[in-house]
């Protein structure tokens, strides 16, 4: 170890790297990231009055558009379904090799009969048998759940982190032996981080895996440090509460417990590089402001376990920006005009009542309740229209009201969420609907590019992780015949170049009630039959409606042959 590289893995240097990126991001922007995403935040959940000082006599309301239009957005970039195709370069794959995929797997499960390196036909099957996994894996880490966070994320901050690591506490189910005596952990653990954790060694660099180096920060429990340390022969003397929140991300996180005992982690990726600068291990340390809590451990990877997915790119910058940022201005100009309607409403929308305190004595309660006698000493000659009268409000400006709505419907417009694109438009001519709303869509489509390469950024990491850390163990795949378990050597796959590529499916742009309505329409001009009918109804219309449809289908075919 040479000495420049103790230097770069001491806490004293990490976490001076670490305040100089915290310092940089606090200068992006004119809030900075920090402060910007706690604002964003805040308009986005609706706390958008939060620290006008406007007292408790009015009625202070709001029209949040901005969560509207970032639930359209987010909806649309991960609405369609998507799964993920492993190939490796140079290998073809075709039916053929589909259909030698029996003998293969039939070789690999004895051991007999197989080339000393992976022939077409057993990387064929491997790739495929890694596209079915994916899913597996997909559905094992929650990735669904996950990457709804991630995009509310990247909504909200301008950027969304993936972490994928390796957890040795995850039971496999499987055993290395036959007796099944001797069980294999270890499996990939994936995380979404706040961009605020995270700093990019060169933030002028949009590409991550040319980073010289990523810190990944987080609050953890001291006890729960002291124990990883211990376990890593560490001294744990040092490990100290902070006593301080350094970077909690969200409004919430902006304080602490009073009895907290927490302290700021830094986990460092970075390269090292060999004497002549060509090939490099990646790296990771884990240390505390003044103790190590792992030292230097090569991760095993190829490349960085970080993928990012920036909503706004912004040109030589590692951090996206985020729309909320400018719709804000017009999110205030919209609730300042709403307010001033419904305070003007209930201040002028009652007439006021004027009355003559010559006439109507002090002793006289007016509580202006249906059917009230109301005593007023008039005289003889006096008139009872003198003691009291209503006068009339001038009426308030209508214009207000038109200028909420024109500029909360020019401001989404603007975004892309128009009444085509949400939906609220008659569903009259569902073809014509349609095409509006695919013409609404199309802009999107940048965004949706960008979301589709950062899931096979995600899926190569995860390829990566299965080459170099699965060992010698079984994968497993589902298809139209079951489940099954499929040999893996991982050490036999070492030296592919694997590609990953996302197929998207088709969404779809059809409501329920335009389905039912088309089906309608479909069954009353006899162009399909009622069980037809039944096997495209949306699930969950119908109680067992596919029992239903069989029973139908029996009876059409009896009349058919009678």
């Amino acid at each position: 170890m040479t000495g420049e590289f103790r230097i770069l893995t001491q806490p004293k240097q990490i976490f001076s790297e670490f305040e100089k990126g915290n310092s940089f991001k606090a200068s992006v922007g004119e809030l900075g990231i920090f402060e910007q995403t706690k604002l964003n935040e805040r308009f986005y959940v609706g706390d958008q009055w939060y620290g006008a000082k406007c007292g408790n006599n009015r009625p202070l309301a709001r029209r949040n558009i901005i969560k509207r239009i970032g639930e359209y957005k987010m909806s649309v970039v991960g609405a369609s379904p998507v799964s993920v195709r492993y190939t490796a370069d140079g290998i073809p794959y075709n039916l053929k090799s589909k259909q030698r995929a029996d003998e293969v797997k039939a070789k690999l499960g004895l051991g007999l009969g197989i080339s000393p390196q992976p022939d077409n036909d057993e990387i064929a099957l491997i790739t495929d048998s890694l596209s079915s996994y994916q899913k597996l894996c997909a559905e094992r880490v929650k990735f669904d759940i996950k990457n709804e966070q991630l995009l509310r994320n990247a909504y909200i901050s301008g950027t969304g982190i993936a972490y994928t690591y390796w957890d040795n506490e995850v039971d496999t189910g499987l055993f290395a032996d036959k007796g099944k005596r001797q069980k294999i952990k270890g499996d990939i653990a994936f995380q979404v981080l706040d961009v605020e954790n995270v700093i990019f060694g060169d933030p002028n660099n949009d590409d991550v895996q040319s980073q010289p180096y990523i810190l990944l920060a987080e609050r953890l429990d001291v006890g729960s440090v002291r124990r990883e340390a211990k376990r890593n022969g560490l001294s744990t003397a040092d490990i100290l509460p902070d006593g301080e929140s350094r970077f909690n991300s969200g409004t919430r996180g902006e304080s602490e417990p009073d009895d907290s005992r927490r302290v700021t982690v830094i986990t460092k990726l970075f390269k090292e590089w060999d004497s002549e600068g060509e090939g490099y291990r990646v790296m990771a340390v884990k240390v505390t402001e003044r103790a190590v809590v792992r030292k230097p451990w090569d991760i095993g990877l190829t490349m960085y376990p970080i993928a990012k997915f920036c909503w706004e790119r912004r040109r030589t910058s590692a951090y996206g920006e985020s729309e909320i940022t400018y719709l804000i201005p017009n999110q205030i100009a919209i609730n300042r005009m709403l307010t001033a309607e419904c305070w003007s409403a209930l201040a002028a929308g009652m007439p006021k009542l004027v009355v003559n305190g010559d006439i109507v004595g002090e002793d006289v309660k007016i509580t202006n309740d249906p059917g009230q006698i109301i005593r007023a000493n008039v005289g003889f000659e006096g008139s009872v229209a003198n003691a009291m009268q209503y006068v009339s409000p001038s009426p308030w400006a209508e214009q207000y009201l038109a200028a909420v709505n024109d500029l909360s419907s020019n401001t989404m417009n603007d975004a892309g969420a128009n009444d085509v694109a949400l939906g609220n438009v008659r569903p009259d001519n569902a073809a014509a609907i349609i095409q509006m709303r695919e013409a609404a869509l199309q802009p999107l489509q940048i965004y949706q590019n960008r979301y589709y390469a950062f899931i096979e950024d995600i899926a190569r990491i995860w390829a990566d992780f299965w080459i170099n850390k699965y060992g010698n163990r079984f994968i497993k795949v589902e298809n139209d015949e079951g489940v099954e378990y499929i040999p893996f050597n991982a050490e036999r796959y070492r030296n592919l170049v694997l590609n990953a590529k996302v197929d998207v499916g088709a969404s779809t742009l059809w409501s329920e009630a335009v389905v039912v309505s088309t089906l309608d329409s479909l069954l009353s001009a006899g162009i399909i039959t009622p069980s037809q009918y039944l096997e495209r109804m949306p699930k969950g219309l119908i109680p067992k409606a596919a029992e239903l449809a069989d029973e139908l289908g029996s009876a059409e075919n009896t009349l058919t042959i009678g």
